[in-house]
């Protein structure tokens, strides 16, 4: 069996490689692609395959799909505009390689959600159903790691900035999302299936704050924010505009609960509880 990850120099990919080795699939089976494979030369050295994957050249997708009995379509990260059209250069190589099942990852709520991400993911699962894909569709929530990432500058300047309101996130682990990712690519049933993936425990961003408080013993708050000065403070930190508007915009889709869900696929797809906040942050500051 040949399961393909694309993204796997990527964090999320990386660990949905590293989950399928978990799971035992031999090193052989798995092959790991990305725009540039000396980043995952490390891959290699352990057995996995590994080959150039890009998305803006066709050819190297069909030499990177060939022979693939699973692949993993990790959403691209680049400008959103160009997404669908990586997207779908991605699905129709993987068509015509006869790859018997692509795994996307999509968002949260993806065939509802106002968001400028949701509208992406949203025209690729109708493309993946215009081609008649053999696909399962695994729309991952926000990753705790978005929110660990920003506990030292939250600690310095004792608050969390959003524009999310009371909104409620289904946050959870890449490594909860990669290891449901590693479930699909190794069992049967799941053609067909849209799974929503969130974390057991939704919270708003003033619990995040109350618990980055509790488990660092430094008064922290939540600061709300209209949207427009939220991306103004991310772009004066440093982030791209164009992400910060972005990310601004998808607090908003928090905000209509857009980035919630209490399905509890991704529980069942992992076999226990995923990983708490408290747990996350713990972590993180270790």
């Amino acid at each position: 069996m040949s399961i393909v990850v694309t993204g796997a120099t990527g964090q999320l990919g990386r660990l949905t490689v590293e989950a399928l080795l978990r799971r035992g699939v031999p090193a052989a089976d798995i092959v790991a692609t990305g725009r540039d494979t000396a980043r995952i030369k490390d891959l290699a050295d352990r057995g996995v395959v590994t080959r150039r994957a890009d998305f803006a050249d066709p050819d190297s997708l069909a030499v990177a799909f060939a022979g693939a009995e699973k692949l993993l379509l990790i959403s691209a990260s680049i400008p959103v505009d160009e997404r669908l059209d990586h997207h779908r250069r991605a699905i129709d190589a993987a068509l015509t390689a006869e790859v018997p099942l692509i795994a996307y990852t999509s968002m949260t709520r993806a065939d509802t959600a106002r968001t400028i991400l949701a509208e992406t993911h949203r025209a690729t699962e109708e493309y993946l159903r215009e081609r008649d894909a053999p696909a399962v569709v695994l729309r991952n929530s926000w990753y705790l790691e978005n929110y660990t990432g920003q506990l030292p500058l939250a600690l310095q300047h004792g608050t969390f900035l959003g524009a999310a309101g009371d909104g409620t996130v289904s946050a959870a682990t890449r490594t909860d999302y990669a290891e449901a990712a590693a479930v699909v690519l190794t069992t049967e049933g799941h053609t067909g299936a849209v799974y929503e993936l969130g974390g057991d425990q939704a919270f708003t961003l003033a619990e995040l704050a109350a618990t980055a408080s509790a488990a660092t013993g430094t008064p922290v708050a939540y600061t709300d924010l209209p949207a427009g000065a939220f991306a103004q403070a991310l772009s004066d930190a440093g982030v791209p505009a164009e992400l910060a508007r972005i990310l601004a915009d998808s607090d908003l889709g928090l905000g209509r609960g857009e980035l919630f869900t209490d399905t509890g696929d991704l529980r069942r797809l992992i076999g226990r509880p995923t990983t708490t906040l408290a747990d996350a942050i713990t972590a993180a500051l270790r």
